[in-house]
């Protein structure tokens, strides 16, 4: 299966129009029999998110489009957009109910697939509807868009194919909401303190070996991720000279460390725009290892800031252009 060149912008266009009375008459031969065997059967909330392979794609994801849009998201380990996407498009997964089904396809595993769709970078988004595939968006859109699009994608397989979704039981649903939620580890407040009393007493290798006791514990812990970021960008700044580093800076632009420690101080003097472009402008410039610490270093000072800042969101967004 080539995937068409189509896209979502405006009206959609899936195909010519004998294409689509085709794939409209295949997906209602394939609602028709299942009819016949009794009816499509409701599904749990879990299978509304899969994990797909080369394998199995015939099946997960060609077959079950002629009774439900499938939305396939290509990413990878290492792409950092993808980890921001992947959560959102699985919330929106179970928030639209069986309107439409969420494919993961892992690239790294998965190479004559990222071929056959003709990715160029990740993440990115498709979708097949009856047999049928065009290309939704690509990299770490904003929800508003993505749900503009979804709620495109779900009229045309509705209008012009038929599909109005799938059923998901309602018991199954019920059951995983009723499950109890795992006991967070902890409490950690004594070691959380210590790290602060360190932070003010300008004990920063301190500070930084109290957050990682935490994390060590519970790596998902918000308060000791923020503080380590924090406390690891005030080590790296405390014994610098700040006009010989901006000074370097000025004078060797293709210098990766000269730019590290500028955006340090950016960052530290509340210059945050000013640090996310020089380190986007860095990571632009540079391949390799290079590149790969100052995206690293750029994400680790998107943890001082915090994900929810806007800031933080623009320089993303610019991240995502220059990496894919």
């Amino acid at each position: 299966m080539q995937p068409r060149n189509m896209s979502m912008s405006g009206v959609v266009d899936l195909a010519a129009v004998k294409a689509a009375g085709e794939a409209k008459a295949k997906a209602e031969q394939t609602r028709a029999e299942a009819a016949r065997q009794g009816g499509p059967a409701a599904v749990p909330a879990s299978s509304l998110v899969i994990d797909v392979d080369e394998a199995g794609f015939e099946n997960d994801v060609l077959q079950r489009s002629a009774e439900v849009p499938v939305v396939i998201d290509f990413w990878a380990e290492w792409c950092e957009p993808c980890k921001q996407l992947g959560p959102l498009l699985e919330r929106l997964a179970h928030e639209y109910n069986g309107r439409f089904l969420l494919a993961k396809v892992d690239v790294d595993a998965n190479q004559m697939l990222m071929q056959q769709f003709g990715i160029q970078g990740i993440p990115a988004v498709f979708a097949v509807v009856a047999g049928q595939a065009l290309p939704l968006f690509q990299g770490a859109a904003p929800e508003a868009q993505i749900r503009q699009t979804l709620d495109q994608l779900i009229q045309v397989g509705e209008e012009r194919f038929g599909l109005t979704g799938i059923a998901v039981d309602p018991s199954a649903a019920a059951g995983e909401a009723q499950a109890p939620a795992p006991v967070p580890p902890g409490p950690y407040d004594s070691l959380l303190e210590a790290a602060a009393q360190a932070l003010d007493a300008n004990d920063f290798p301190g500070a930084v070996q109290a957050y990682k006791n935490v994390l060590s514990d519970d790596p998902a812990n918000t308060e000791a991720r923020l503080g380590l970021a924090q406390a690891e960008l005030l080590a790296r700044v405390q014994q610098t000279d700040p006009q010989k580093v901006r000074q370097e800076a000025a004078e060797k632009p293709a210098d990766v460390d000269a730019q590290l420690a500028a955006a340090d101080l950016d960052l530290v003097g509340g210059h945050v725009e000013d640090a996310f472009g020089r380190l986007v402008d860095t990571v632009r410039r540079t391949f390799g290892d290079d590149r790969d610490r100052v995206r690293l270093r750029l994400l680790d000072l998107f943890e001082v800031i915090g994900p929810e800042d806007p800031r933080v969101g623009a320089a993303r967004t610019a991240l995502a252009r220059v990496l894919f």
